[in-house]
């Protein structure tokens, strides 16, 4: 029994918030921002949608393009860590406004890497033949935890969800490998007191050599070659981190994902969104290796090979 995705969707809120934009706030340039991460806007979710509105936007469309319904569902799980409130969960609420009665839910906190954490815990569930139909969603709203007044921070992060529907899918699809692990002496780099505080130097060279590691580890654990991987979707946080791992695989620029001009960093939900979006523009093709891989505050990493078909 394989677990694989058979359902995406995304949501982006509707402000844009330039490079322009914030040269007019606090002491930066559109230069400085493009050179260093790659990004030239972020979306920004207005007062009265919150992370779990932009969650259900998400896990809407992906359960459309499943065709599963909300009662079909037997768990939710929400990786994000700007939750409405510290309880209930993002994914009760979820399931309440999906009606998704019998749906067990949980949020789960691994920062950026929470989206690979939850298609794991998802891929137990199924393969076990505990579940059939896991929604696995990756949301935030960073805008509310980001000091807008701190140029470091503030220019990188963006809002927006992305949601995938799992279920069994055919012999030699769906999730053949995945890596999780996590660091917490390296906690001290990337954390929140009232809003986000990153220590760029330290999280850019973890990230640099753990995103190209847990690629290669996953390709190999399923005995193929780094020259096998079709398209990558890495976590969307710097260009030049991104670059780092698609050097590392040694595959074309055509075949990662590059959203991170649009949106900054999304966190959970950079890798469900991209995934989204180049499902959905044909980049992801059947049978396509694909790989994602991403890293977050803990510190916490997390790669999945997936052959992509239902």
């Amino acid at each position: 029994m394989n677990a694989g995705i058979i359902g995406v969707g995304h949501y982006v809120p509707e402000k844009v918030l330039t490079n322009a934009d914030l040269e007019k706030i606090v002491d930066t340039n559109d230069e400085w921002i493009r050179t260093r991460t790659g990004i030239e806007e972020r979306r920004i979710a207005s007062d009265d949608i919150d992370t779990s509105h932009m969650a259900y936007f998400s896990a809407v469309r992906a359960l459309e393009d499943a065709e599963v319904n909300g009662e079909d569902l037997d768990l939710i799980l929400v990786a994000t860590v700007t939750p409405d409130y510290p309880f209930p969960s993002v994914a009760c609420q979820l399931q309440e406004r999906l009606g998704a009665k019998k749906a067990a839910a949980m949020d789960i906190s691994a920062a950026c890497s929470g989206f690979m954490y939850g298609l794991a815990t998802a891929k137990q569930f199924i393969e076990s033949g505990v579940y059939k139909n896991v929604l696995v969603v990756g949301v935030e709203k960073l805008s509310k935890i980001v000091d807008w007044e701190d140029r470091n921070t503030c220019v990188l992060f963006g809002d927006g969800a992305g949601a995938t529907v799992l279920g069994q899918v055919e012999d030699g699809k769906g999730i053949l490998s995945f890596e999780l692990g996590a660091d917490g002496t390296g906690s001290k780099h990337l954390y929140q007191d009232e809003y986000i505080i990153m220590n760029g130097r330290e999280v850019f060279k973890f990230a640099v050599r753990q995103m190209g590691e847990s690629a290669v580890n996953v390709v190999e654990k399923i005995g193929l070659n780094k020259e096998d991987v079709d398209y990558l979707i890495p976590h969307q946080a710097n260009i030049r981190i991104m670059e780092a791992a698609r050097e590392r695989l040694g595959i074309e620029e055509e075949k990662m994902a590059v959203n991170v001009n649009k949106y900054g960093n999304t966190s959970a939900a950079s890798i469900p969104i991209a995934l989204s979006e180049d499902v959905k523009n044909g980049k992801i093709k059947e049978d396509d290796l694909v790989v994602l891989v991403g890293f977050g505050g803990g510190l916490t990493w997390g790669a999945v090979a997936i052959r992509w078909g239902k």
